[in-house]
């Protein structure tokens, strides 16, 4: 079973041919309301995945709160795990560009009172495989993590958005998944930052903590280290519509596919296959591929 521990927002997404300048207001014919938050989007891809997947975080006791619970819920999540805050629902402004790229502002809110203490010990075993961001307070990741690793369940920590962080904190997750600027901020603050490759700081990352450390690098595809090799996989030639999500899309597919039986090399390269058709419409969740799609374009990674 697929346990994801995190965020759930409701987004605000707002198309502008290009971002604003400081001090500048810009008009848009329209706006949209759907679904997000790096936890639920994670969630909601390894369940179109294929996934059985159960969701732990909060939302607020508002109107908003319905667009993220109710769009998992149809997707077949767990969301019994959903905790009530007396905080509002988080909250992302999203603008989308032209070119499909994003500028995001994200309200925590009720996801600032997330605690490990949702999950209790019946939910976690070595049949689990828990999968964590950084939109909760990273102590209490870190708390669940600790009791992960001791019931022997696996792990994947998304580092997003990337802070610094000790080693031995990363030590406890078994698969790191960074974007190149989250892999800059954790090779920095495990060491005296130079001007390393990308591969170099994968396979650097992955020896310092013990585990899989996967780089994701948008249209280039991703770098993989795992024990000493380095393993690199392309992405899918598309025309993106908006890139929203599409990190989010990489590693709930890759957990589902993991889940699943796949070794981490074919879980990456499903993950590449999806998070690059996740670009192909508006929205984080909407964009999300099935298994049967992600399947109909693996061979061409």
């Amino acid at each position: 079973m697929i346990l994801v521990f995190g965020s759930l927002n409701a987004d605000f997404f707002l198309p502008v041919q290009a971002f604003p300048l400081p001090g500048e207001t810009i008009l848009t014919p329209q706006a949209f309301i759907k679904a997000g938050g790096k936890g639920a989007n994670q969630a909601a891809a390894a369940a179109k995945a294929g996934g059985l997947v159960k969701m732990i975080g909060a939302v607020g006791m508002d109107e908003v709160a319905k667009v993220p619970v109710t769009a998992l819920k149809a997707l077949g999540v767990d969301c019994s795990g959903i905790q009530t805050s007396a905080l509002a629902t988080g909250m992302a402004m999203i603008m989308v560009d032209a070119n499909g790229e994003n500028s995001i502002v994200v309200a925590s809110g009720a996801n600032m009172a997330v605690s490990a203490q949702a999950v209790n010990d019946a939910m976690i075993g070595e049949d689990t495989l828990l999968v964590m961001q950084m939109e909760v307070p990273a102590e209490e990741n870190f708390k669940l993590l600790k009791r992960a690793k001791a019931k022997g369940a696996r792990s994947i920590l998304n580092l997003a958005p990337a802070g610094p962080v000790a080693a031995e904190d990363l030590a406890l997750t078994d698969y790191l998944i960074l974007n190149e600027i989250e892999a800059d901020t954790v090779y920095s603050s495990l060491f005296e930052k130079t001007f390393l490759g990308t591969e170099e700081k994968a396979l650097a990352i992955s020896e310092k903590t013990g585990g899989v450390c996967l780089i994701t690098l948008g249209a280039r595809g991703a770098v993989i280290a795992e024990k000493g090799r380095l393993s690199r996989i392309s992405s899918l030639a598309i025309e993106p519509v908006d890139t929203t999500g599409a990190g989010d899309a990489f590693v709930g597919i890759f957990a589902a596919m993991l889940d699943s039986g796949a070794d981490t090399l074919q879980a990456a390269k499903y993950a590449c296959a999806g998070a690059g058709l996740a670009c192909l419409k508006m929205g984080a969740q909407e964009a999300l591929p099935s298994l049967k799609e992600i399947e109909a374009h693996a061979e061409e990674i």
